[in-house]
This record gives structure tokens, sequence and C-alpha cells, in this order.
């Protein structure tokens, strides 16, 4: 039987009994501890009666027991759907309804609002929590730990990840076991993860960043995680002294920076720490080498392709860039109107070539064939452009996405539901810049004429059906929004007017 994903990720590690994951409370994973639940988990998912090909869609908690959930569809040849756990139930219902999930796990509390939800769309609904308790934990319970690993090939699906699409429908970029394989060995390798190298994880795991790009190298390097369950500065504080290397989105590297804790004793031992899944600031990467003597290494990913570049393991680490394309990774800056590739330091939409890059778009045939070149290239909606020395420099994104706190977001998923609210006319999202989350959501209303908004109910409203990090942190009213020529609302002049107040506003509460 072949595997190639569960060969890569897990082989190497049947029977070894030393850690994999470290946990807060002190305790231990052992390699073969993990593979065994993993195996119990393969093995209940098949009681269950699925089938290898079939998606599992997954909104629990970050535990061990998650993370073995990942495993289990690894080795039994079925499809790891995670779901971010603030989504809402409506947004649940679209994912198990577009996705075909055969099975939906939840944590216990939730159950009796998504059970309906999860009928509807025809999965089997079980729940997981963190503690490893849960309908679907006592069905492993009993379950043996050998589990016969599917055969598969390297073409295979091995993740459905849901992305925000032009229309506002979130798309599921279809991910195979050569995806990952290629990019989880190409980190590996440029990063110089060892067996040695002790990771500290503090990420969630329905994320590509956490599960990816640092659980997957960590897998495939041999070594061990310090497994966090969110990132709680006291924690990350305590547990570092015992790690090597740390990946984080740039509001953990900003809130370490503001504890006096965290200075160059504390981080000395430190080999690496790499940033990414959203901006970071120029600033916080010079304060944080100031501070420690470590440049922090960014690099540049997506749902879509995992990673595309990053700043050189040796060799000069540029703030305000991401890199180089990684070994087997083409990028190319082409036009916007006519797709001819641009010269060095022309600005113009990223587009990416490699093993790293996805299948295509889930049940989106069309929405694939506009994304996906003829020739492999995958249209990534990002502006840039690479300079002379080969560095890439992100500049906007095409599409208006905002990305904040490393989640990316939507705009027109939200206009719709604030254009939708009582006496609103019409609505525009816009991102400004926020020194800990890289971006946050601002939302410009017009009112019907005469008539007055309620804010507070607008945004009570919002928080029923959009997961927290999409509410918008300010809402404003204006008389109309500016629009060009062809009618097409001109955000770029709602961003200039707002952004300077705003984000002063911003970085004052920030700093107190």
């Amino acid at each position: 039987m072949s595997n190639p994903l569960f060969d890569a990720l897990f082989g190497q590690h049947i029977g070894k009994t030393t850690p994999f994951l470290h946990l807060a409370d002190g305790s231990t994973v052992s390699h073969e501890e993990f593979l065994q639940t993993a195996g119990r988990y393969a093995n209940a998912l098949n009681q269950l009666g699925l089938l290898p090909g079939d998606r599992v869609a997954v909104q629990v908690d970050k535990s061990p027991q998650a993370l073995a959930i990942y495993g289990a569809c690894v080795q039994a040849g079925m499809v790891f759907l995670p779901l971010n756990t603030a989504y809402t139930p409506p947004e649940i219902s679209y994912f198990l309804e577009d996705s075909g999930a055969k099975l939906f796990l939840c944590q216990s509390l939730l159950k009796d609002k998504l059970t309906g939800i999860a009928n509807q769309a025809g999965a089997i609904l079980k729940t997981l929590d963190a503690n490893g308790t849960g309908t679907f934990a006592d069905l492993a319970h009993t379950a043996s730990a050998e589990f016969a690993t599917a055969d598969r090939d390297g073409e295979d699906l091995a993740a459905l990840l849901y992305t925000s699409g032009t229309t506002g429908r979130s798309k599921g970029a279809m991910l195979s076991q050569n995806n990952l394989i290629s990019n989880a060995r190409t980190l590996v390798d440029v990063w110089k993860f060892s067996a040695k190298d002790v990771l500290l994880h503090a990420l969630p795991i329905f994320h590509t960043h956490g599960l990816f790009v640092a659980s997957n190298v960590s897998l495939v390097a041999g070594g061990s995680m310090i497994f966090l369950n969110r990132f709680d500065l006291d924690t990350v504080i305590e547990n570092l002294p015992r790690a090597t290397t740390m990946m984080g989105v740039p509001t953990f590297y900003t809130r370490l920076l503001d504890d006096p804790r965290f200075d160059a004793n504390l981080s000395e031992h430190m080999r690496l720490f790499i940033s990414g899944s959203a901006p970071l600031l120029a600033e916080t990467h010079t304060a944080f080498h100031s501070r420690t003597g470590h440049t922090i290494l960014e690099r540049y990913g997506m749902t879509e392709t995992n990673m595309n570049t990053s700043n050189p393991y040796e060799g000069e680490r540029r703030a305000g860039t991401v890199g180089k394309p990684l070994p087997g990774i083409e990028l190319r800056i082409t036009d916007l109107e006519t797709g001819n590739v641009l010269q060095a330091n022309e600005i113009g939409m990223i587009e990416v070539r490699g093993k790293n890059v996805f299948k295509g778009y889930w049940q989106m045939p069309k929405k694939t064939a506009e994304e996906l070149r003829a020739d492999g290239f995958f249209i990534s909606g990002d502006l840039g452009r690479i300079d002379s020395d080969g560095y890439v420099h992100i500049v906007g994104r095409n599409k208006d996405m905002i990305i904040s706190g490393g989640y990316n977001i939507y705009p027109k998923e939200i206009e719709l539901l604030l254009d939708q609210q009582q006496n609103v006319l019409e609505s525009a999202i816009i991102g400004i810049p926020h020194p800990d989350f890289g971006e946050t959501v601002v939302g410009i209303l017009v009112a019907k004429g005469g008539a007055t908004l309620d804010l507070p109910k607008i945004s009570e409203a919002l928080s029923k059906s959009l997961a927290r990090f999409k509410h918008p942190k300010k809402l404003i009213i204006i008389s109309e929004l500016p629009r060009n020529a062809m009618g097409k609302v001109q955000k770029n002049i709602l961003r200039s007017r707002y952004e300077r107040e705003l984000s002063e506003g911003i970085k004052n509460r920030v700093a107190k």
C-alpha cells in the first residue's frame, strides 16, 4: 500500500517514544502515542461509514486530539476540512453543504446549535472536546490503534480549505498530497529544521500557517512542538526557554516587544523566529532586532499555494520584503491588463507556479479557469514587485482583501449584510493599518434619505452572522460613497480619507 503523505509526515515516527508534543501543563505526547490516537480515530471514521475521498469537516478547539484528526484523515485517505472556531452557524451551513462533508466534528457545547445544520447538509455530527472527550472520542475509545493505511496517490486530495471569493462566496481550495509534501520538504530544507528543533506552536490549526507550515514542517523534520492552545503572553514567555524556533503572526511579535521580560537573554538560545500571514511592519522588524539581536524571517504564502517565498536563512533578511521565491517555485509579476511579464521594480500581479500550487476550486471550474492559467501559473490577486536583487515586495491586493491577524476577510460578504440593515442605503468595507493585527476592518455607511442609522443595533446584527474577526471595529456614516466615471466605489479614496485619523487612534489605544 502507498500513501505518500502519511509516509512523509508519520512514517518515520512509528514506534518512536520520544516526545512529539509538549503541553502547557508540563505533560508530553510521544510520537507513538500520537499515532495510536490517530489510528483509533481512523478506525472510528471507518466505523461511521466514511471512505477515502470523503470530506471530514472539523470545528473544534486546538488540542492534540484535534491534530490527531488530521493524522487520521491522512492515514484513512479522507479529505481534511478545518474550520475556524469563530465561524457562526450560517457560515458553517455553507461550508457543510458546499463541501458535501460526510462527517462534521464540533465542540459538545455547540452540538444543539449545529445539529439541525448538519442534518440539513446530510452530515453525521459527532463531538470532540479539547480534553479528549465527546461522542467521537467515545467511539474511538474502544477502537484498535492499528490501522491499515489507505492506498492513495500523490495527486489525490488531502485537504479542502475555504478562502474568500470575489463574489463573496467562499471558495474551497483543493490541496493534494503532493502540494503539501513538496512545500513541507522545501521549508525544512531552506529553514534548516531538524529532529533537534522544538517549535513553539501557538497558532491555530484550522489555518495553513499553523497546520501545513508549522505542524507539517515539524513532522517531516522529526522535531517536536510546544503545543499551546492559543497565544497567551505569559505562557509563551514561560515556554520560550524550552524552544529553538517559533512561528507566528506579527501580533505575536508586537505583544512580545510590549513586555519588558522579553529581552536578549530570554531569546539567546533561539535559532529562528518566523513571521507570516499578515504584513510585518518594518518598525516591528527593526525593534525586534534591536531588542533581541534576532532578525525575524518573513515569508509569503496563501491558502491556495502554502508558502511561495522566504527571506533567506543565511543572508540578508530585508524588512518590508517577503524574500525570494522558494526553490522549485517560479514567481513572476504581470501586467494587470495584458498579462505580460513585467521587469524588475514594476508593480503588477503576482503569479506563482510550482508543485505547491493547488488543484483548483471545489466545484468551481469557471473560477478555477479564471485564476489558474493554462501554463500552470496561479494568479494570486496580490500586487507586488521584484526588486533588482530579487526580493519580492507586496504592495497591495487587487481584490481589496483585508488580512487581520492572519485571517482573510473579503469586504463583499460584510457589505451584503450591512446593506440589509434597516435604513442603510449602501456600504463599503475597507481595511486600515493596525499595529497589532496588520489591518482592521472599518465600515462606511450611507443612510437612506433623511433616515437615522442605529449603529449599535447594526453591530449587534453583524455579530450574529459573522465571525468576530470580521466585525468592523468602527462604523462611519457619510452622505455618499465616492465613485469613478463607471460608477465603481473608489475605496482608495475612502482609505486615504480615514486611514490617518483612525490609525492614530488605534495606535494610541494599543499603546495604552
